[in-house]
Protein backbone atom coordinates (compact mmCIF):
# COMPACT_ATOMS: atom_id res chain seq x y z
CA UNK A 1 0.00 0.00 0.00
CA UNK A 2 1.13 3.56 -0.59
CA UNK A 3 1.79 5.49 2.69
CA UNK A 4 3.75 8.84 3.58
CA UNK A 5 6.43 7.74 5.43
CA UNK A 6 9.77 10.09 7.30
CA UNK A 7 12.09 8.25 9.30
CA UNK A 8 12.87 11.75 11.77
CA UNK A 9 11.64 14.77 12.89
CA UNK A 10 12.07 17.75 10.43
CA UNK A 11 10.10 20.33 8.06
CA UNK A 12 7.44 19.22 5.54
CA UNK A 13 10.61 18.39 2.85
CA UNK A 14 11.59 15.27 4.36
CA UNK A 15 7.62 13.64 3.60
CA UNK A 16 7.76 10.90 1.08
CA UNK A 17 5.42 8.72 -0.14
CA UNK A 18 6.26 4.99 -0.75
CA UNK A 19 5.28 1.41 0.05
CA UNK A 20 4.80 -0.38 2.99
CA UNK A 21 3.08 -4.24 3.43
CA UNK A 22 -1.04 -3.59 4.30
CA UNK A 23 -1.42 -4.03 7.81
CA UNK A 24 -3.47 -6.83 9.33
CA UNK A 25 -5.98 -5.90 12.05
CA UNK A 26 -5.81 -7.66 15.81
CA UNK A 27 -8.48 -9.73 16.74
CA UNK A 28 -10.09 -6.41 18.21
CA UNK A 29 -9.01 -4.03 15.31
CA UNK A 30 -10.34 -2.97 12.38
CA UNK A 31 -8.28 -2.64 9.24
CA UNK A 32 -9.23 0.80 7.27
CA UNK A 33 -9.26 2.32 3.60
CA UNK A 34 -8.52 5.30 4.15
CA UNK A 35 -10.50 8.14 2.09
CA UNK A 36 -9.62 11.26 3.69
CA UNK A 37 -7.32 12.77 6.38
CA UNK A 38 -6.47 16.59 7.57
CA UNK A 39 -2.94 17.72 8.09
CA UNK A 40 -3.43 20.29 10.75
CA UNK A 41 -1.58 21.90 14.06
CA UNK A 42 -0.77 18.61 15.65
CA UNK A 43 0.15 17.07 12.79
CA UNK A 44 2.82 19.63 11.55
CA UNK A 45 3.96 19.55 15.64
CA UNK A 46 4.37 15.78 15.32
CA UNK A 47 6.37 16.38 12.10
CA UNK A 48 8.77 18.83 13.74
CA UNK A 49 9.22 16.95 17.01
CA UNK A 50 7.66 20.11 18.86
CA UNK A 51 7.33 21.36 21.17
CA UNK A 52 10.02 18.93 22.57
CA UNK A 53 6.47 17.68 25.22
CA UNK A 54 5.18 16.02 21.86
CA UNK A 55 8.01 13.38 21.45
CA UNK A 56 7.39 11.82 24.72
CA UNK A 57 4.27 10.52 22.89
CA UNK A 58 5.61 9.70 19.38
CA UNK A 59 9.73 9.25 19.88
CA UNK A 60 12.35 11.07 21.97
CA UNK A 61 14.61 10.64 19.12
CA UNK A 62 12.96 9.37 16.01
CA UNK A 63 9.81 8.79 15.35
CA UNK A 64 8.34 5.76 16.67
CA UNK A 65 5.92 5.55 13.54
CA UNK A 66 7.31 6.22 9.91
CA UNK A 67 3.43 6.71 9.02
CA UNK A 68 2.11 10.37 10.38
CA UNK A 69 -1.38 11.23 10.69
CA UNK A 70 -3.99 11.97 13.28
CA UNK A 71 -7.55 11.58 11.99
CA UNK A 72 -8.92 9.76 9.43
CA UNK A 73 -12.50 9.13 7.64
CA UNK A 74 -12.85 5.86 5.55
CA UNK A 75 -14.56 2.06 5.27
CA UNK A 76 -13.82 -0.78 7.37
CA UNK A 77 -12.34 -3.07 5.27
CA UNK A 78 -12.18 -6.14 7.27
CA UNK A 79 -12.74 -7.13 11.39
CA UNK A 80 -10.80 -8.79 13.86
CA UNK A 81 -11.93 -11.76 14.87
CA UNK A 82 -13.52 -10.29 18.60
CA UNK A 83 -14.68 -7.52 16.85
CA UNK A 84 -19.01 -7.30 16.73
CA UNK A 85 -19.89 -3.54 16.88
CA UNK A 86 -18.76 -2.82 13.20
CA UNK A 87 -19.19 -4.14 9.88
CA UNK A 88 -17.45 -4.56 6.74
CA UNK A 89 -18.38 -1.76 4.76
CA UNK A 90 -18.72 0.45 7.72
CA UNK A 91 -18.21 4.29 7.19
CA UNK A 92 -16.03 5.54 9.93
CA UNK A 93 -14.02 8.40 11.12
CA UNK A 94 -11.73 9.02 13.93
CA UNK A 95 -8.67 10.64 15.88
CA UNK A 96 -5.89 10.12 18.09
CA UNK A 97 -3.87 13.24 18.74
CA UNK A 98 -0.64 11.00 19.68
CA UNK A 99 -0.18 9.99 16.26
CA UNK A 100 -2.75 6.95 14.34
CA UNK A 101 -0.43 6.47 11.84
CA UNK A 102 -3.62 7.56 9.33
CA UNK A 103 -2.09 9.11 6.38
CA UNK A 104 -1.77 5.97 4.07
CA UNK A 105 -4.33 4.15 1.80
CA UNK A 106 -4.81 1.58 5.05
CA UNK A 107 -4.41 1.55 8.64
CA UNK A 108 -5.24 -0.45 12.21
CA UNK A 109 -7.35 0.44 14.63
CA UNK A 110 -8.96 -0.41 17.78
CA UNK A 111 -12.42 -0.63 17.38
CA UNK A 112 -13.06 0.49 20.89
CA UNK A 113 -11.45 3.52 20.17
CA UNK A 114 -12.10 7.14 19.18
CA UNK A 115 -14.11 6.10 15.95
CA UNK A 116 -17.66 5.60 15.24
CA UNK A 117 -20.35 5.69 12.44
CA UNK A 118 -20.44 8.61 9.75
CA UNK A 119 -23.77 10.05 9.91
CA UNK A 120 -26.03 9.25 7.22
CA UNK A 121 -25.71 12.47 4.53
CA UNK A 122 -22.18 13.30 5.30
CA UNK A 123 -19.14 13.02 3.07
CA UNK A 124 -15.95 11.84 3.86
CA UNK A 125 -14.30 15.20 3.61
CA UNK A 126 -16.92 16.77 5.95
CA UNK A 127 -16.76 13.85 8.64
CA UNK A 128 -12.82 14.18 8.82
CA UNK A 129 -12.82 17.79 8.96
CA UNK A 130 -14.91 17.34 11.77
CA UNK A 131 -12.59 16.40 14.19
CA UNK A 132 -9.20 17.71 15.40
CA UNK A 133 -9.72 21.30 15.04
CA UNK A 134 -13.30 20.41 16.66
CA UNK A 135 -11.70 18.15 19.16
CA UNK A 136 -9.64 21.18 20.40
CA UNK A 137 -12.94 23.66 20.18
CA UNK A 138 -14.94 21.15 22.49
CA UNK A 139 -11.95 20.66 24.53
CA UNK A 140 -12.15 24.96 25.14
CA UNK A 141 -15.66 24.46 25.86
CA UNK A 142 -16.07 21.70 27.97
CA UNK A 143 -13.24 22.98 30.68
CA UNK A 144 -16.53 25.55 31.68
CA UNK A 145 -20.45 25.60 32.30
CA UNK A 146 -21.60 27.60 28.96
CA UNK A 147 -25.23 27.89 28.60
CA UNK A 148 -28.26 30.21 27.08
CA UNK A 149 -27.37 33.27 29.29
CA UNK A 150 -23.14 33.26 28.45
CA UNK A 151 -21.61 35.20 25.66
CA UNK A 152 -18.75 34.24 24.39
CA UNK A 153 -16.02 36.42 22.26
CA UNK A 154 -13.67 34.07 19.95
CA UNK A 155 -10.74 35.13 18.49
CA UNK A 156 -9.87 33.58 15.45
CA UNK A 157 -12.96 32.46 14.06
CA UNK A 158 -11.65 31.22 10.73
CA UNK A 159 -9.03 28.83 12.06
CA UNK A 160 -10.36 24.55 12.33
CA UNK A 161 -10.67 25.68 16.34
CA UNK A 162 -12.63 29.01 16.34
CA UNK A 163 -15.03 28.29 13.49
CA UNK A 164 -15.47 24.71 15.26
CA UNK A 165 -16.11 26.72 18.72
CA UNK A 166 -18.58 29.07 17.14
CA UNK A 167 -21.13 26.55 16.04
CA UNK A 168 -21.01 24.25 19.21
CA UNK A 169 -21.44 27.34 20.97
CA UNK A 170 -24.46 28.58 19.41
CA UNK A 171 -25.82 25.01 19.33
CA UNK A 172 -25.48 25.79 23.29
CA UNK A 173 -27.68 28.67 22.96
CA UNK A 174 -24.55 30.91 24.00
CA UNK A 175 -24.48 34.83 22.59
CA UNK A 176 -21.38 34.26 20.30
CA UNK A 177 -18.75 37.14 18.80
CA UNK A 178 -16.32 36.23 16.64
CA UNK A 179 -12.96 37.99 15.36
CA UNK A 180 -11.48 37.81 11.88
CA UNK A 181 -10.19 39.59 9.17
CA UNK A 182 -11.71 41.70 6.12
CA UNK A 183 -11.42 38.69 3.90
CA UNK A 184 -13.42 36.40 5.88
CA UNK A 185 -16.02 38.28 7.44
CA UNK A 186 -18.81 36.28 4.51
CA UNK A 187 -17.33 32.95 5.81
CA UNK A 188 -17.30 33.83 9.69
CA UNK A 189 -20.73 35.20 9.64
CA UNK A 190 -22.16 32.14 8.14
CA UNK A 191 -21.14 30.32 10.18
CA UNK A 192 -23.82 31.78 12.60
CA UNK A 193 -21.97 34.25 15.29
CA UNK A 194 -24.64 37.24 16.86
CA UNK A 195 -21.80 39.38 15.91
CA UNK A 196 -18.45 39.69 14.11
CA UNK A 197 -15.60 41.83 14.24
CA UNK A 198 -13.17 42.55 11.48
CA UNK A 199 -9.73 43.00 13.95
CA UNK A 200 -7.82 44.90 10.64
CA UNK A 201 -10.69 47.53 11.54
CA UNK A 202 -11.40 47.74 15.15
CA UNK A 203 -8.99 46.32 17.76
CA UNK A 204 -11.57 43.80 19.40
CA UNK A 205 -9.91 44.43 22.74
CA UNK A 206 -11.65 47.82 23.07
CA UNK A 207 -15.16 46.26 22.51
CA UNK A 208 -17.43 47.41 24.90
CA UNK A 209 -19.32 44.44 25.11
CA UNK A 210 -18.80 41.93 28.53
CA UNK A 211 -18.06 38.62 28.14
CA UNK A 212 -18.21 35.62 30.18
CA UNK A 213 -15.77 33.85 28.54
CA UNK A 214 -12.88 35.18 25.96
CA UNK A 215 -11.64 32.15 23.67
CA UNK A 216 -8.18 32.63 22.06
CA UNK A 217 -8.85 29.94 18.80
CA UNK A 218 -5.51 30.82 17.47
CA UNK A 219 -3.00 32.28 20.37
CA UNK A 220 -2.29 35.27 19.37
CA UNK A 221 -3.44 37.16 21.98
CA UNK A 222 -2.93 37.49 25.71
CA UNK A 223 -4.77 37.20 29.16
CA UNK A 224 -3.54 41.04 30.04
CA UNK A 225 -4.93 42.43 27.02
CA UNK A 226 -8.59 40.40 26.58
CA UNK A 227 -8.97 41.22 30.94
CA UNK A 228 -10.89 43.96 30.57
CA UNK A 229 -13.44 42.08 27.97
CA UNK A 230 -14.19 40.00 30.54
CA UNK A 231 -17.24 40.32 33.46
CA UNK A 232 -15.96 40.03 37.29
CA UNK A 233 -15.50 36.15 37.09
CA UNK A 234 -14.86 35.76 33.40
CA UNK A 235 -12.65 32.86 32.10
CA UNK A 236 -9.91 33.82 29.40
CA UNK A 237 -8.94 30.35 27.33
CA UNK A 238 -6.33 29.87 24.42
CA UNK A 239 -4.64 27.43 22.55
CA UNK A 240 -1.46 28.14 22.77
CA UNK A 241 1.19 28.83 25.83
CA UNK A 242 1.09 32.64 25.31
CA UNK A 243 3.84 34.82 26.15
CA UNK A 244 6.45 33.58 28.66
CA UNK A 245 4.37 30.31 28.73
CA UNK A 246 1.95 32.32 30.82
CA UNK A 247 -1.00 29.96 30.34
CA UNK A 248 0.75 27.34 32.70
CA UNK A 249 1.00 29.39 35.48
CA UNK A 250 -1.85 31.90 35.15
CA UNK A 251 -4.13 29.25 36.02
CA UNK A 252 -2.78 29.12 39.44
CA UNK A 253 -2.57 32.71 40.10
CA UNK A 254 -5.61 33.92 38.85
CA UNK A 255 -7.62 30.61 40.57
CA UNK A 256 -6.48 32.23 44.09
CA UNK A 257 -7.92 35.78 43.43
CA UNK A 258 -11.06 34.58 42.71
CA UNK A 259 -11.39 37.27 39.90
CA UNK A 260 -11.03 36.64 36.35
CA UNK A 261 -9.54 33.57 35.45
CA UNK A 262 -7.11 32.22 32.96
CA UNK A 263 -7.94 28.36 32.38
CA UNK A 264 -5.56 26.10 29.97
CA UNK A 265 -7.44 23.83 27.81
CA UNK A 266 -5.50 20.57 27.98
CA UNK A 267 -7.17 18.11 25.97
CA UNK A 268 -8.46 14.49 26.92
CA UNK A 269 -10.45 12.07 25.61
CA UNK A 270 -10.75 11.88 21.98
CA UNK A 271 -12.81 9.67 21.91
CA UNK A 272 -15.68 11.72 24.19
CA UNK A 273 -14.80 14.39 20.99
CA UNK A 274 -16.02 11.88 18.49
CA UNK A 275 -18.67 11.20 18.97
CA UNK A 276 -19.83 14.23 20.04
CA UNK A 277 -19.00 15.68 16.57
CA UNK A 278 -21.19 12.63 15.11
CA UNK A 279 -23.83 13.69 17.05
CA UNK A 280 -23.48 17.62 16.04
CA UNK A 281 -23.37 16.48 12.55
CA UNK A 282 -26.55 13.99 12.49
CA UNK A 283 -28.68 16.57 13.77
CA UNK A 284 -26.93 19.29 11.07
CA UNK A 285 -25.41 21.40 13.82
CA UNK A 286 -22.27 21.72 12.29
CA UNK A 287 -20.70 22.18 8.83
CA UNK A 288 -16.90 22.19 8.82
CA UNK A 289 -14.57 25.12 7.42
CA UNK A 290 -12.86 23.55 4.31
CA UNK A 291 -9.83 25.64 2.73
CA UNK A 292 -8.02 23.09 0.21
CA UNK A 293 -7.78 19.36 -0.92
CA UNK A 294 -4.48 18.00 -1.43
CA UNK A 295 -3.62 14.64 -2.96
CA UNK A 296 -1.73 12.21 -1.56
CA UNK A 297 1.11 12.52 -3.69
CA UNK A 298 1.59 16.70 -2.44
CA UNK A 299 1.96 16.04 0.82
CA UNK A 300 4.14 18.44 1.29
CA UNK A 301 2.61 21.13 -0.33
CA UNK A 302 -0.31 20.37 2.42
CA UNK A 303 1.83 20.50 5.56
CA UNK A 304 3.94 23.45 3.85
CA UNK A 305 0.24 25.15 3.21
CA UNK A 306 -0.85 24.52 6.74
CA UNK A 307 2.40 25.93 8.39
CA UNK A 308 2.44 29.23 6.93
CA UNK A 309 -0.72 30.02 9.28
CA UNK A 310 -2.74 30.84 6.86
CA UNK A 311 -5.12 28.14 6.37
CA UNK A 312 -8.85 28.81 6.40
CA UNK A 313 -10.72 25.97 8.49
CA UNK A 314 -9.45 22.55 7.50
CA UNK A 315 -6.76 21.25 4.82
CA UNK A 316 -7.94 17.54 3.54
CA UNK A 317 -6.18 15.29 1.71
CA UNK A 318 -7.46 12.84 -0.39
CA UNK A 319 -6.25 9.26 -0.29
CA UNK A 320 -8.69 7.60 -3.61
CA UNK A 321 -7.70 9.36 -6.48
CA UNK A 322 -3.52 8.42 -6.69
Amino acid sequence: MKSVLRSSYGAPSILTVGELPLPIPKPDEVLIRVHRTTVNRTDCGILRGKPFLIRFFTGLRKPSSPTPGTDFAGEIESIGSEVTELAVGDRVFGLGDEGIASQAEFMTFKASGAMTRIPKGIDYSQAVASLEGAHYAYNFINKVDVNANNKVLVNGGTGAIGSAAIQILKSMGAYVTAVTDTKNVDKVTQLGPDRVIDYLQTDFTTDNERYDFVFDAVGKSEFGKCKKLLKPKGIYISSELGPNAENLYLPLITKLRAGKRVIFPIPVNCKRSVYFMASMLAKGLFKPLIDKTYAMHDIRDAYTYVETGQKIGNVVVDYTGD
